[in-house]
């Protein structure tokens, strides 16, 4: 493919259906709500890319009444026809793949390439639904009642909410609504404020296939706004499940409202995760793997790498390979394939970034790889830094958190058990890895007395994940589960049937009960 070092960011948005704007300008968008405008800037230059008019109340509950009006009519529809509606919108994700891509990098921030990729896994989760919407299968039981058949069967439970970070803005929203539609479910979607119009380029697409197959508006929704929107969907009983992406922070306050009303919620929260480097790791994979860990997506990806936890005879070599490494970082534009770093979402995220340093050096940190924000030509949007590395110890306040940057705390230790030790020693339980060639090592880490995070992998890192397994993790991380295995169950209420084909009544547990 060729090298792209920059796009007209209107011919991006009109092959999405997006009207064209003049950047810099006072016009935008504003179709999608009736309340004030939200602003979206690009971390890349920090040029005006459009204005989406957020949802008001009013707006709401009309999206609300739409969907709930839909979900009746979509649910009669079998699940395999579901699933053809989620194939054609796959396709339609292969045909616009280029141009959203683009718009990802460039609202987001991150390189041309994680965009592309992050559309190709709305693509791979649509084809993984597909292959679901013929195997949403209950189970059969016996009865210890003579002439009852009993069996277990899955119904679609109503309008699911979803709320989506900036960090992924299209793929974690089409995790949860490809299997979401395939269970018979209709979606609400809240996307990040820091990232709406990619928001309204999925919809614009969603609409083509709605529009092709005359299927009834309100299956998909699009809300726009602040936290205040989302507090709306948290509190309405007319939402059974609530998926919501983002800190530990949001997660606590949605997953208590939620639960409150008695309803559910899918929870994806932050990750504090680490890679343990044994004596017998492989340090070229182990070099590239912490490397990408760490710095893809400007360290903004809930599975970045964030601790390095390296066996005391392998640490000077470790850190030095690395730090050479991080010396050859290309920082810039991430439409330029030769740059591998992008910028921060925001001004927000730099200052939260320099907050860190500074903390962990008052902690006692020592700085390997120098930060910094960057300036001058290209770097005008002033959210381009440099990524760090830092010597640290996992009891630091910093080192507990998780800090959305590219930010590398490192570690030493002496056997196994306190490698895990330290591993497990944090709040969040998302992704961990171990870079080992010594089977025995890689076993115990997998084990019930390894690592406790929701994924473990072992000689590749902590970033990324494939469709084909649940997505998620333990303790303050949520305890959610997206994407593969039997994730639909979520999307979907349970039920138990009996059925007596005899003339007689017998109760269960021998109980009589006779007149």
């Amino acid at each position: 493919m060729a090298q792209k070092k920059s796009l007209d960011i209107n011919i991006t948005l009109n092959s999405l259906g997006i009207k064209a704007i003049n950047l810099g300008t006072s016009t935008g968008l504003n179709s999608f709500g009736s309340g004030e405008n939200i602003s979206s800037y690009s971390p890349v230059d920090g040029k005006l890319i459009g204005k989406v008019s957020s949802t008001t109340a009013a707006d709401y509950d009309k999206v609300l009444s739409q969907a709930s009006k839909a979900f009746k009519d979509w649910r009669k529809k079998p699940a395999p026809l579901r699933g053809e509606i989620v194939r054609q919108y796959g396709e339609k994700l292969r045909k616009y793949k280029q141009p959203l891509g683009e718009l990802v990098s460039y609202e987001m921030g991150k390189s041309l390439q994680e965009g592309l990729g992050e559309v190709q896994e709305m693509i791979d989760i649509c084809d993984f639904a597909v292959g679901l919407s013929r195997q949403l299968h209950g189970l059969t039981m016996h009865s210890e009642r003579p002439g009852h058949r009993m069996y277990e069967q899955y119904h679609p439970l109503g309008v699911v909410g979803i709320i989506s970070a900036f960090n992924f803005p299209v793929a974690v929203w089409c995790w949860n609504t490809a299997l979401a539609w395939i269970s018979g479910d209709v979606c609400v979607w809240k996307p990040s404020e820091k990232a709406p119009i990619c928001g309204i380029a999925c919809q614009n697409i969603w609409n083509e296939v709605a529009k092709e197959n005359n299927l009834p508006e309100g299956i998909s929704c699009l809300i726009n706004g602040d936290y205040k929107v989302g507090e709306l969907m948290t509190a309405d009983n007319r939402i059974p499940l609530v998926s919501a992406t983002g800190s530990t922070r949001m997660g606590r306050i949605v997953g208590q409202k939620v639960a409150a009303r008695f309803g559910k919620s899918l929870l994806e929260l932050g990750g504090n995760n680490s890679i343990i480097i044994s004596p017998e790791a492989d340090l070229e994979i182990t070099i590239i793997g912490a490397l990408f860990g760490a710095v893809g997506t400007c360290g903004q990806r809930c599975t970045s790498t964030r601790r390095l936890i390296i066996h005391e005879s392998k640490y000077a070599e470790v850190t030095q390979k690395l730090s050479s490494a991080y010396k050859q970082l290309k920082i810039g534009n991430p439409l330029d394939e030769n740059n591998h770093v992008g910028p921060l979402i925001d001004k927000q995220a730099v200052e939260m970034y320099l907050n860190a340093i500074e903390k962990a050096k008052k902690e006692g940190g020592n700085v390997l790889v120098e930060g910094g924000v960057l300036k001058g030509d290209g770097y005008e949007s002033g959210c381009y830094v440099k990524p760090v590395i830092i010597e640290a110890e996992n009891h630091f306040e910093i080192v507990q958190d998780e800090t959305f940057a590219p930010i590398l705390y490192v570690m030493k230790y002496k056997d196994l058990d306190e490698a895990i030790e330290l591993q497990n020693n944090v709040k969040q339980g998302l992704s961990s890895a171990i870079m080992t060639n010594n089977l025995r090592e890689a076993e115990a880490f997998l084990s019930a007395s390894g690592s406790d995070c929701g994924i473990a992998n072992v000689n590749i890192g902590t970033s990324g994940a494939e469709i084909g397994g649940a997505f998620g993790g333990e303790k303050e991380t949520g305890g959610g589960r997206e994407s593969g295995s039997d994730a639909w169950k979520i999307y979907m209420r349970r039920q138990t049937n009996t059925i007596n084909y005899t003339d007689k009544l017998p109760l269960a547990q021998g109980i009589k009960f006779d007149l």
